[in-house]
């Protein structure tokens, strides 16, 4: 299925001109309203405004992704807002917000929608590709746009690799809904990692689990781990690894912070807790327990 698949023509509004990140963010739920995706404002406007509390969706150079997962959104679907002259949305950068894209997802989706709202996610990230989202005139010319980074994303991606090399970094992605900052982080550290010229692999919680997790090797073999995460994770299996711990928000914003801390030593040892451990593994613990 492809990302234009749930961008429809009537979820999109080019050259708006919203003077507040409230406005915008209704402009964005009423544009999924008037494309049939979404059947109670009300509940998905309450979501998205819990999830600006956590961590503004407001990113760096003029991009903000609000999203929200509940059973007032009837398919999985985006709407998109270009602002050229720009919107205060309480961005990382202190800018105003030019493209604002709105991912939303019912409880219950198919994996496969939500691996391509995260897929979009990613490509947003291109400076260039959000700048022609920006200036298109029309909205056939951004979904061709659109289509065209798709497909050039598929044809370039790479199959994982397991862990090579001298220094070897894991890393877990994690936000409160999962649809698109998660996989964001993953690719910010991504491409962090191979400047530092570290070899780096990415778990990513997505809101439909896990997506490239990681190996008992690979954890075992790991000079140290980086929790990027906005909720709670199972990080017991992390016990005595180096570790640095931080809002999903910074791996997306300011990855290279995160290496550098590691180059100065600055990770600590993890001792895990029970605390730590998931629940279906306490779970398990409490039944052998008791026939044992």
């Amino acid at each position: 299925m492809k990302i234009t698949n749930f961008i429809s023509k009537k979820s999109v509004a080019l050259n708006v001109h919203p003077t507040t990140k409230l406005e915008a963010i209704d402009m964005l739920i009423d544009l999924l309203m008037t494309a049939g995706a979404v059947k109670d404002k009300g509940t998905i406007r309450r979501d998205i405004l819990a999830r600006e509390a956590q961590g503004s969706t407001g990113l760096s150079n003029g991009l903000a992704t609000p999203h929200a997962q509940n059973d007032a959104v009837k398919k999985a679907a985006i709407s998109i807002l270009t602002v050229p002259e720009g919107v205060e949305f309480d961005s990382v950068d202190e800018k105003p917000a030019r493209l604002l894209v709105l991912f939303a997802a019912p409880l219950k989706s198919a994996d496969t929608s939500l691996t391509e709202m995260g897929i979009f996610s990613v490509l947003l990230m291109d400076d260039n590709f959000k700048e022609s989202l920006i200036k298109a005139k029309s909205v056939d010319e951004l979904l061709k746009l659109i289509e065209a980074k798709e497909d050039s994303r598929r044809k370039a991606e790479q199959p994982e690799t397991q862990l090579s090399g001298d220094k070897k970094i894991i890393a877990v992605t994690a936000c409160p809904t999962g649809l698109s900052s998660s996989f964001m982080a993953r690719e910010a550290l991504k491409k962090a990692a191979e400047k530092f010229g570290i070899n780096i692999r990415v778990e990513v919680y997505g809101a439909a689990g896990v997506y490239h997790a990681l190996t008992e090797e690979e954890i075992q073999n790991a000079d140290a781990v980086i929790v990027a995460a906005s909720r709670k994770v199972p990080i017991s299996r992390f016990d005595g690894k180096p570790m640095i711990s931080t809002a999903v928000g910074t791996a997306i914003n300011k990855p290279e912070q995160l290496f550098e801390r590691l180059k100065a030593g600055q990770a600590q040892i993890f001792h895990a807790t029970e605390d730590d451990e998931p629940f279906s593994t306490k779970l398990f613990k409490k039944i052998k327990s008791i026939f044992s």
